[in-house]
């Protein structure tokens, strides 16, 4: 109730003194069905919905300020099971540079590979926490993040993520880079057998455009390799380290798409990323239909196949409805 009222007198503050007030809604309704039954990852069933909003100002077409709530309502459970989130942010913007500071949405700012972060990120961690940079180039850009996922008390473990991301780019080829480290440190009480974990994971790609060779849009084929680091202090006797190669074809026609991915070689042990990667073989295939492409709403199906280590078909769908609107 205290974060409502503040909440509250902000909205009438900004809509009082703000040079322009500015608002953003968002609700992001989750159909999430995993039917898998090799073993490797959880089966489980996500429904709900997901609201939220913000109210705030820009000041000289570059620095946004924001504050609101993000909450994440599961079908079939009390509406107090999870807890709001608070989103407050300073954004600065101009042509080559932008910069967040505070809680600030994930969806649409963050894209990593499944094998680095997970999908059900946007579900259950819908900010990052921390901060992010981005520099932009004529042939390409670079930005990175910290998001502190765990504030250290008697009961909950220290823990934090940075992530650098980026793309360069001649004519219809590119590279990509992505890197993520996790540290998983422990509680106040450091009780025995509570150790500090380590976790590094990169991903390298070469690719190239294909809309020139095939009628079809937006599409690409890009290869490179997968590489994890883990630790226990006091446990490991050094870094655990896999690598792997990992592929992926993309393209569109009209509202549908394809997307195959291909890792082969050692599994891996990212603590953040999709559990079918620790199996030394996955290859994922994802049918998907745009079944709404407006403005302010969009809509999108996807049929998923697992297949691991050749011989285990796992299957998923995903739906996902989208609904923004704001000043």
């Amino acid at each position: 109730m205290r974060v409502i009222l503040v909440i509250t007198l902000l909205f009438t503050a900004f809509g009082s003194f703000a040079q322009k007030f500015e608002y953003d809604v968002l609700f992001h309704g989750i159909g999430d069905n995993r039917e898998y039954f090799s073993g490797v990852a959880n089966s489980q069933t996500i429904l709900g919905e997901r609201s939220s909003f913000a109210v705030g100002t820009t000041i000289d077409g570059v620095h946004e300020f924001r504050i609101g709530l993000s909450h994440l309502f599961e079908f079939g459970s009390e509406i107090a099971d999870q807890k709001p989130k608070l989103t407050a942010y300073y954004h600065y913007s101009d042509e080559q540079k932008e910069f967040y500071f505070g809680a600030f949405p994930r969806m649409g700012l963050i894209d990593f590979p499944l094998a680095l972060i997970t999908d059900t990120f946007l579900y259950y961690r819908p900010n990052i926490e921390g901060l992010y940079g981005k520099y932009n180039w004529d042939w390409g850009h670079q930005s990175a993040f910290v998001d502190w996922t765990g504030h250290q008390t008697v009961s909950q473990r220290e823990t934090f993520m940075a992530g650098f991301s980026g793309e360069m780019r001649q004519q219809h080829l590119f590279f990509q880079n992505y890197i993520t480290l996790f540290h998983y440190a422990g509680t106040s009480l450091r009780p025995e057998g509570e150790n500090i974990h380590d976790n590094l994971a990169a991903a390298f790609f070469v690719g190239s455009d294909l809309d020139q060779l095939l009628p079809i849009h937006n599409s690409y084929l890009k290869m490179g390799l997968l590489h994890s680091k883990h630790r226990e202090r006091h446990v490991s006797d050094g870094y655990e380290n896999s690598s792997s190669l990992l592929a992926e074809l993309y393209g569109e026609v009209k509202q549908l798409a394809l997307r195959s991915t291909l890792h082969v070689g050692a599994g891996h042990r990212v603590m953040n990323g999709d559990r079918f990667y620790d199996a030394d073989s996955y290859w994922r295939t994802d049918f998907i239909w745009r079944f709404i492409s407006s403005e302010h709403v969009e809509g999108r199906f996807n049929l998923s196949l697992h297949l691991l280590d050749g011989n285990d078909l796992d299957q998923s769908q995903q739906l996902s409805l989208i609904y923004r609107f704001g000043n």
